[in-house]
């Protein structure tokens, strides 16, 4: 088993780690304390080719693969989870949509300019009353008498960069009556007609990625703007869920190795009984069971990146580095903010951050739940 990188992935990942450290670290605190969307920062990644890692360059993209993705998000996230998820969703819920079921126009009109970052795009499939079953979808578009559009009527919560998005990727039922079979997928531009937004979520973490309630009245759509036939909007949504289902566990990734970074370099600092706390076993046992869940989630998510990436089937094994990469960073932050002790409760210190930023990593596109119901049904089919 090879693990090495090709030149063009090391060149990636340490152009990532580089921007990140440099352009990103430095500012994410603020932009936590100040619920600020980092756009200076969102415009940079564009330059670099980050916002469409794994698209083709004809296209926008920076033409690289699911594993370069994982590499670069991993070191974005590390440096702001907010940032992390931004370009996440930009990434895995919109452009790899576009890319796989897009026509070519379509492609002309949202995929170059996202993959590009000059445009960004959100993802709209949680309603009130679906969540985690995706399937109860309440939002209708209804075919004109003409045959020439529809009519889109429903509300979606938690939409990701929406505030801000200039595309939304929109699920809605065109035939109520056949379940899951009966959703269909649109590309809605964000300042259309019908189309508002709530007020900004007051959030516990990744407070500098904006997301809201969206509302759509009497939208009109054009016929154009389906994306893949009609019926298909569930088999998009669940394809894009499983490739953002890296995404977050990159993310997750990334919050969980800065929170371990921070509880190592200060477990070097801070003396008690005359010694660095380092020193002390307690904190030493911490510290490698910390640093040996973040190499096994790490491996996990190459692994479901490397089966993107070799066109084989990777549900299960996205799932699972979702749910063991998120559950990680959630142990991961909780015992950094141990070793920081009191001081890891004061917001002087990146520790209760990385500590709220993390908790949502179990949470969007597919709780712990949901991804243990995946692996199962998978296991269960064996």
């Amino acid at each position: 088993m090879d693990l090495s990188f090709t030149p063009e992935q090391t060149l990636l990942r340490d152009t990532a780690r580089d921007f990140a450290q440099k352009q990103v670290a430095p500012h994410a605190a603020a932009i936590d304390k100040q619920h600020r969307f980092p756009r200076e920062i969102i415009a940079q990644l564009g330059e670099l080719g980050l916002m469409g890692v794994a698209i083709p360059e004809e296209w926008g993209g920076a033409g690289m693969d699911a594993v370069s993705y994982a590499l670069a998000l991993e070191e974005i996230s590390r440096a702001c989870a907010s940032t992390g998820v931004i370009m996440s969703v930009n990434n895995s819920l919109c452009c790899d949509p576009l890319l796989k079921f897009g026509s070519d126009d379509q492609k002309k009109q949202w995929l170059l300019p996202l993959a590009a970052g000059k445009k960004l795009g959100c993802f709209a499939l949680s309603e009130p009353e679906a969540g985690s079953d995706a399937a109860a979808q309440k939002t209708v578009a209804k075919k004109t008498a003409d045959g020439s559009g529809y009519v889109i009527n429903g509300t979606k919560n938690f939409i990701t960069n929406g505030p801000v998005a200039d595309l939304i990727v929109l699920m809605a039922m065109t035939d109520p009556q056949a379940g899951h079979k009966g959703i269909s997928a649109f590309l809605i531009d964000a300042k259309a007609e019908g189309v508002s937004f709530g007020p900004v979520d007051d959030k516990l973490g990744i407070r500098g990625a904006p997301s809201a309630q969206l509302f759509l009245s009497d939208a009109p759509v054009a016929a154009s703007a389906r994306l893949g036939n009609e019926g298909d909007g569930f088999k998009i949504a669940m394809t894009a869920l499983d490739g953002g289902r890296i995404g977050i566990a990159a993310q997750a990734l990334g919050i969980a190795r800065a929170a371990f970074e921070a509880a190592t370099r200060y477990a070097t600092e801070r003396k008690t009984f005359g010694q660095p706390i380092a020193n002390h076993q307690a904190i030493q046992f911490k510290l490698a069971d910390m640093c040996t869940e973040i190499d096994a989630a790490r491996l996990l998510i190459w692994r479901a990146a490397a089966k993107k990436d070799a066109k084989a089937r990777f549900t299960t094994e996205a799932a699972m580095a979702k749910l063991f990469a998120s559950e990680v960073a959630n142990r991961v932050a909780k015992e950094a903010l141990q070793v920081f002790g009191g001081y890891g409760y004061l917001t002087d210190f990146p520790a209760e951050r990385h500590y709220r930023d993390a908790k949502i990593t179990e949470i969007y596109e597919g709780t712990s739940e949901i991804q243990r119901l995946v692996i199962a049904s998978s296991v269960l089919k064996d």
